[in-house]
């Protein structure tokens, strides 16, 4: 049987434009894993792979104008955008390398023998080691900086693992090209191309999965298809870590002072972040409890002007665009949902933005009106309106967990008058990030940032984004009454890497 062609699509148009590889068969997944393992001490020295992570951000910035363009073209992002995005691509991988460079990332602890302890300790020394080889599932609306060069890539690779790329479907041609780039940056640095494989089709992700070779996965896209991944991971018969990013609702609350001070900006910056790339952030914003009364209908009415001059989007796929039609019709069938601005088709290839409105009471027990507490992809928002803090406490108890959760405070909230820190403590059971008056699309690449969150936001404790998503690639050793001159140069007493450490009890730098 022939390989199954893999097609460019335009998401402008719903057409085919190129045929850009085919699906990868179980015999060739086996052979990239395999070129992958093989690569592993290539990335042994962190001198070189902190140069092989800064070249391949130049060589990404010098395809800048090519990448943009077929970006684009099958993504229908726009220059703007994926621009920006690229740009922000090429800063994450030379902040792991500056990571790399540091080495704190690497956990060097030593303890000298101590007969006195109880009970006595031996000559211990601790140090982190790569897991292995990482399979990444490509997210469809991030093409570079959750794809082939992005953040589960660029983390892994800086960990000294090789990586094989699960292309996502939506951006096939663009995962080539940027693949492309990646094995030129490893070949100036005398690492082979096979340090960073690359694979098309649905079933070459199960494979990839399954590869006994294969040590940890890392995924970003919907709870079905991350839980299934994560399902396989744990019922092989050697089980691998699993970080999943897998849906968020990212909830929002308002409270009636700070709807009184500042409705209209309020509605309108909830406007621009749920419209953002056309709803197709993981971090929309898409529940927000505003107060009920003439405050929180003020904000509405905001949201209303704002959402009403926002132009019909495209989005990544036509199945998305299905999806998003019929989510939206089903949440607005629902008995008292209303619709100000109505959600929908926009046109053959286009989507509407708009919002629902619900009572706070319609969520405090389970039933139909679940289906508004699950993410809906796409630009649409649900305004949860409350009478009083129990309603919005009890809105907020049957949440699932999420990867951000905001609170819109009054300036005398914010500065300690008021339940502003109390409900700051009931949005962090609920989130990894938590955010005080202002948006939760636009995650910051630094060292403090944490993307991730209590399932189904992700399915481990760890982050995609910020300089400890490298922990998540590395495991453990302590090596016990090891003669120095067996011991691997990170864990000498002589320091000879000048590596930051903790040696007997105190924290060298």
């Amino acid at each position: 049987m022939a390989a199954a062609p893999v097609w460019s699509v335009d998401p402008r148009t719903g057409k085919q434009r190129e045929q850009v590889a085919v699906e990868a068969t179980a015999q060739e997944v086996d052979a990239a894993v395999r070129a992958a393992y093989e690569a592993r001490a290539s990335l042994a020295d962190r001198t070189v792979r902190a140069a092989f992570l800064r070249t391949a951000a130049t060589k990404l910035e010098e395809s800048k104008e090519h990448l943009v363009e077929a970006a684009d073209a099958e993504t229908a992002l726009g220059p703007v955008r994926l621009t920006g995005e690229l740009a922000r691509t090429c800063y994450q991988l030379r902040a792991f390398a500056d990571i790399v460079d540091e080495g704190e990332f690497l956990g060097v602890v030593i303890n000298h023998p101590d007969d006195t302890a109880t009970p006595p300790i031996p000559d211990l020394r601790r140090y982190k080691v790569p897991l292995g080889v990482v399979a990444v599932y490509s997210a469809s609306n991030f093409p570079f900086a959750f794809s082939v060069a992005g953040g589960d890539t660029a983390s892994a690779l800086a960990a000294g693992n090789p990586v094989v790329v699960k292309a996502h479907p939506d951006h096939p041609g663009l995962s080539e090209l940027v693949a492309s780039v990646l094995r030129r940056a490893a070949d100036e640095h005398g690492i082979p191309a096979g340090v960073l494989g690359l694979v098309h089709g649905f079933e070459a992700g199960i494979e990839l999965i399954k590869h006994p070779l294969v040590a940890a996965a890392g995924f970003t896209g919907s709870v079905k298809g991350g839980r299934a991944l994560f399902d396989a991971a744990a019922a092989r018969p050697v089980p691998i870590p699993f970080h999943g990013e897998l849906g968020s609702l990212n909830p929002v609350v308002i409270t009636e002072e700070a709807a009184a001070e500042r409705a209209e900006a309020i509605g309108a910056g909830l406007a621009g972040s749920m419209t953002l790339g056309v709803g197709q952030f993981c971090v929309k914003p898409g529940l927000v409890l505003v107060p009920s009364g003439a405050a929180g209908d003020g904000l509405v009415k905001s949201l209303t002007d704002a959402v009403s001059d926002t132009d019909a989007g495209v989005l990544l796929d036509h199945r998305m665009r299905d999806n998003f039609v019929a989510g939206v019709a089903e949440r607005a069938e629902l008995p008292e949902v209303e619709s100000p601005v109505t959600p929908g088709a926009g046109g053959e290839h286009t989507v509407s933005p708009g919002f629902l409105t619900v009572a706070a009471e319609k969520l405090a027990t389970e039933g139909a009106y679940d289906l508004l507490l699950e993410e809906c992809f796409g630009p649409v928002t649900v305004v949860v309106r409350y009478d009083d803090d129990e309603q919005a406490r009890t809105v907020l108890s049957r949440l699932p967990g999420n990867l951000t959760a905001t609170v819109h405070l009054s300036e005398g909230e914010a500065a300690g008058q008021g339940r502003g820190a109390e409900i700051l403590a009931e949005l962090t059971p609920l989130a990894g990030r938590v955010l005080v008056n202002g948006w939760p699309t636009g995650v910051a690449v630094a060292p403090a940032q944490h993307h991730g969150g209590p399932y189904p936001a992700t399915t481990s404790t760890s982050t995609s984004v910020g300089g400890t998503a490298i922990e998540r690639w590395l495991r453990p050793v302590a090596y016990q009454n090891a003669p120095e001159a067996l011991l691997p140069p990170e864990l000498r007493d002589d320091n000879p890497l000048g590596l930051p450490r903790r040696f007997n009890n105190t924290l060298e730098r």
